[in-house]
């Protein structure tokens, strides 16, 4: 986990669905048609500029064809797999229509293979989570925070009965996540299960927006109308203050350890990646005694310094743990996805006052592809490095 230099806050203080999303991404400009059409159901998103209590949004509405079948989650990670997204868009839909029906199995206790997607409904619920996930990569997004989500409350009336609020697969789907939520404050579904399994899968954290320089502001509308309520959701993007700064403030972890079974260091290395640090990585030393031993070092900003050092005392055998304040500068970044013999593979583009100095593709992508199509990973290093340039002209 690198620090991000780029954030989307998303404000669920209204409750959140997949198409309000949907409708504060289109605010925010992206386009979703083709990756929609790309899913082959035969479904299109239409927006249209509306206001909720007196606040500017933009509605969406998935239409599908009527002669939709009955789809199990098996079906959906089909037509998942078969769309030619980038493997983190995949994953990340995979991930969250997997969540969804993992919820909706324990509600009803049964087996996630028994759980059914009805008719139209699945092809609304595939469409919000593979378009999100694919707003939120053509964004640059580095890190998605979410504000602790309204739920609602009251009942609603279902094809099994009439259902207290919050539903059973919202309390289930927070159950097994970073988010936090409270009930109200109005008596109706504020929070739908497409909406909090989006949230759960993308969101690293719940809080206030982070530090950052907001750049956009995407609005998406609910579609109940509530008096004295602005039922929307709110996307705000931004640069994280340390990117945008070019030198914040930044914490050096550091511990030297000499009496460690050499075989846990890749997994610490990885651990401390997974609390928060920018970087993680060994130096080899040589103590008092002339004991060999190693120098722990990590590097993060003062939001993650005390899960990093946590881990660090956790994972790693050290009693003490020293910091530095030292400056970080980082290049503003975004992302192109490019295509190498109809594989996909994300190139990160790093600039200086605009002129692009560094272009990098996913490794993970690369050797996705390079296994894929039988050839060396070297080769679709360079092809997509190549291709990129060609993307950017």
């Amino acid at each position: 986990m690198t620090s991000p230099s780029r954030y989307a806050w998303i404000d669920c203080s209204n409750g959140v669905s997949g198409d309000m999303l949907l409708g504060a991404f289109i605010d925010l400009g992206v386009e979703l048609d083709d990756v929609v059409r790309a899913l082959g159901l035969g479904a299109s998103i239409t927006s249209a500029a509306t206001t909720r209590d007196g606040q500017r949004a933009v509605a969406v509405d998935v239409r599908a064809r009527d002669d939709q079948p009955t789809r199990t989650l098996a079906d959906l990670l089909r037509i998942v797999d078969a769309a030619g997204l980038s493997t983190t868009v995949a994953e990340r839909a995979r991930n969250v229509l997997t969540r969804l029906a993992t919820a909706e199995a324990r509600v009803h206790g049964t087996t996630v293979d028994a759980v059914h997607f009805h008719e139209i409904g699945a092809v609304d619920t595939v469409v919000d989570v593979v378009a999100t996930c694919f707003a939120i990569e053509s964004l640059g997004v580095d890190e998605v925070v979410a504000a602790p989500i309204a739920l609602g409350g009251g009942t609603v009336e279902t094809s099994h009965g009439t259902l207290p609020l919050p539903g059973p697969a919202v309390l289930e789907l927070l159950a097994g996540s970073r988010l936090t939520a409270y009930g109200g404050p109005v008596d109706v579904e504020l929070a739908t299960p497409t909406g909090v399994a989006l949230l759960a899968e993308l969101a690293t954290r719940t809080g206030p927006m982070p530090s950052m320089l907001p750049t956009a502001v995407g609005v998406g509308a609910g579609s109940r109308v509530i008096e004295g309520r602005a039922n929307v959701v709110r996307v705000v993007t931004g640069a994280a203050e340390s990117s945008a700064s070019g030198g914040a403030e930044w914490l050096l972890l550091e511990a030297n350890v000499d009496d460690l079974d050499p075989r846990l260091w890749p997994e610490i290395l990885d651990r401390l990646l997974e609390a928060g640090a920018a970087d993680a990585w060994l130096t080899p030393i040589l103590m008092k005694k002339g004991r060999p031993a190693h120098t722990l070092s990590a590097l993060t900003n003062s939001e993650l310094v005390e899960a990093v050092r946590a881990t660090m005392f956790r994972e790693s055998s050290t009693i003490g743990v020293r910091a530095t304040t030292v400056t970080k500068s980082a290049l503003d970044r975004d992302w192109v996805t490019v295509e190498v013999d109809g594989e996909q593979v994300r190139v990160k583009i790093a600039r200086l006052g605009g002129e692009v100095v560094n272009v990098s593709p996913e490794w993970v992508d690369v050797v996705t592809a390079a296994r894929k199509l039988d050839r060396p990973a070297k080769e679709i290093l360079a092809a997509s490095v190549a291709a990129a340039g060609q993307e950017l002209g």
